[in-house]
C-alpha cells in the first residue's frame, strides 16, 4: 500500500470500527456514517489526500465490510481491471466531454475509477438497487469531487435517464427473476428465467447514443451459453463488435468465475464495423513488459481499424 491511501484507509477504519462498536451496526453501515461525517466536515484525515488515494481507501474499506457481510452477487472489479477499462474508454472515446454510464454501479469502484482515470472530461450516471450501495457510491463520489447522477432503482426496469455517450458496467451474471419485466426484452428467454447479464447488455444499448460505445466486464463463456445464438442475432442487429479480451484467470479467486471485456460500438449511420475485431488475451497485468507488448497490439489495431 502507498504511505497516503495507507493513512486514509486506517483513519476510515478506525472511525468506522468506532461507530461499529458505538453503534451495533454492521461494518458496511458504519462506513458510511464515516464517510458522511467527513463530508459533513465532523471528522477529516490530517493531511489533504488525493482521489485515487480517497476511492481506494473506501473501496479497500468496503472490501473488509464485505468479508464480514458476504454477499456474493456484490464482487467488487479489481482495480487493475478498473484501470484497463479507463484506457479503452480515452482509446475509443474521443469527445473532450462526454457521459457515461454504469447501470450496475454496487459502490461505484469501476465508474469512479474510469471517471478519476479520465479526470475532468466524464459526467457519470450511475444505476444501482441497493440502497446501502448507492449512498456509499454517491459519498464515495462526493469526496472525489466527481460528477454522478445516482438512480436507485431495478436498472432492468424502464430507465428515465438520456441517452450517454457510453457505457462501463461488470455485468451481473445470473438468471433474472422478474420474468415479467424481462418479457419485453428481445434477449428474453424463450421459457423460463432469462440471463440478467444478457438483459443489462440490450437495456445498456438502449440507452446509448447512436455511435456510442459500451465497455462491458462479461463472463468468459459469454458466447458459448445456451441463450448466445439469441446473443449473437441480436448484437449483429444492434451494435459492431470491435473487441474481445480475455482477461487473466489470476485476477479471480475462482477461475470459474474468470470473465473478458466486451467492447461495442452502437450503430450508427455512416459508422463502419472494424476490417475485424480485436481478439486479445490480457497478460498477467503485474508484468510491464507483457503489458507493453499488450498496448502495442491494441494501438497498432486501432491505427488499421478505427483510423
Amino acid at each position: 500500500m502507498n504511505s497516503s491511501m495507507e493513512k486514509v484507509f486506517n483513519f476510515i477504519d478506525q472511525h468506522t470500527t468506532q461507530y461499529q462498536k458505538e453503534r451495533d451496526l454492521p461494518y458496511l453501515e458504519s462506513l458510511l456514517e464515516t464517510v458522511e461525517s467527513w463530508l459533513d466536515g465532523h471528522i477529516k484525515p490530517e493531511a489533504e489526500p488525493g482521489k485515487e488515494d480517497i476511492r481506494k481507501a473506501i473501496q479497500l474499506a468496503v472490501l473488509k465490510g464485505m468479508k464480514e457481510h458476504v454477499q456474493p452477487h456484490h464482487q467488487m472489479t479489481p482495480d487493475t481491471l478498473g484501470l484497463l477499462v479507463g484506457y479503452l474508454v480515452e482509446l475509443f472515446v474521443k469527445e473532450k466531454q462526454f457521459t457515461l454510464m454504469d447501470p450496475a454501479l454496487g459502490t461505484g469502484n469501476l465508474l469512479l475509477t474510469v471517471m478519476n482515470y479520465l479526470d475532468g472530461r466524464v459526467t457519470g450516471t450511475g444505476v444501482e438497487i441497493d440502497d446501502l450501495l448507492i449512498r456509499l457510491a454517491a459519498s464515495a463520489a462526493d469526496l472525489v469531487e466527481q460528477p454522478v447522477t445516482f438512480y436507485r432503482q431495478d436498472a432492468l426496469q424502464p430507465l428515465l435517464i438520456d441517452p450517454v455517450d457510453a457505457v462501463v458496467s461488470d455485468l451481473p451474471v445470473g438468471y433474472y427473476p422478474d420474468e415479467e419485466a424481462a418479457s419485453v426484452y428481445e434477449l428474453k428467454a424463450e421459457e423460463g428465467m432469462s440471463y440478467a447479464h444478457h438483459l443489462f447488455i440490450e437495456q445498456a444499448i438502449k440507452h446509448t447514443a447512436d455511435g456510442g460505445y459500451l465497455f462491458f466486464v462479461v463472463p468468459k463463456a459469454l458466447f458459448e451459453s445456451p441463450q448466445a445464438p439469441q446473443l449473437h442475432a441480436f448484437l449483429k442487429k444492434a451494435a459492431y463488435i470491435q473487441a474481445v479480451m480475455e482477461l487473466p484467470e489470476s485476477l479471480f479467486k475462482n477461475s470459474a468465475h474468470a470473465k473478458g471485456i466486451l467492447v461495442l460500438q452502437k450503430k450508427k449511420e455512416g459508422v463502419k464495423a472494424p476490417k475485424e475485431v480485436l481478439l486479445a488475451r490480457v497478460p498477467n497485468m503485474s508484468n510491464p513488459n507483457s503489458m507493453a507488448n499488450f498496448f502495442g497490439q491494441v494501438s497498432a489495431w486501432f491505427k488499421e481499424n478505427k483510423q
